[in-house]
């Protein structure tokens, strides 16, 4: 899982600059709440990118008294993340609020036997969703043609990586096909950003057993 780790550093990376898109920015910060030692890192990054923007060399600044007038006469930004901490349902609070609600609310749709989805958000460059699988439900195996991002809520999972549980985060790219698979004890339920379509792979005949949950 060294490679899934190493792309997750990046990740935060681009959270702490401000840099990633609502979904995704999302899924880190649940994910900071969920995990406090990445929480900690995600913190000591910041203090570094201060500190680091603080040492910098001063650079003139174009139309300056212009700029100044904009920014004293402008509206105070509203800050949308929260202090971390967890809402009585068991969710990250940034997530909570990005859904709207608890989990006991959520309207789900079966896709498949055993596999539900509720998406919150789906446009033409990315689709946010909450998943359910229940106890030992495989997804059938898969291709990426862009990033997925997998946020696991409640239970776990497993493919040829290892095992991801409650408060881990599955990076997937091009390079990645695997066959997602749900711990036997308990359902899955994962927050998925996807940034481009999965393409089906593997054996036919195990494909025809996954899509029908047999």
């Amino acid at each position: 899982m060294l490679l899934n780790l190493e792309r997750l550093d990046l990740l935060l990376a681009h959270y702490v600059a401000g840099a990633l898109p609502r979904p995704a920015d999302v899924l880190v910060g649940s994910y900071l709440e969920m995990q406090p030692a990445a929480a900690r890192l995600a913190g000591a990054l910041e203090e570094f990118a201060g500190k680091a923007l603080v040492d910098s060399e001063p650079l003139a600044i174009s139309h300056r008294d212009q700029c100044l007038n904009e920014i004293f006469t402008s509206r105070l930004p509203v800050i949308e993340r929260e202090k971390p901490r967890h809402s009585e349902s068991g969710l990250p609070t940034l997530l909570r609020s990005y859904l709207g609600g608890d989990l006991v609310e959520i309207p789900w749709k079966t896709r498949l036997p055993g596999f539900r989805q509720h998406v919150i958000e789906k446009s033409g460059d990315v689709e946010a969703s909450l998943l359910w699988l229940r106890p030992g439900r495989a997804l059938p195996h898969h291709g990426h043609k862009g990033l997925e991002l997998t946020l696991v809520i409640e239970g776990e999972f497993n493919d040829h990586r290892g095992r991801f549980a409650a408060g881990d985060v599955s990076v997937a790219d091009e390079t990645l096909d695997h066959r997602p698979v749900a711990a036997s004890h308990a359902p899955c339920i994962c927050f998925s950003i996807l940034f481009a379509p999965i393409s089906l792979s593997g054996p036919i005949p195990r494909l025809v057993g996954d899509i029908l949950g047999i």
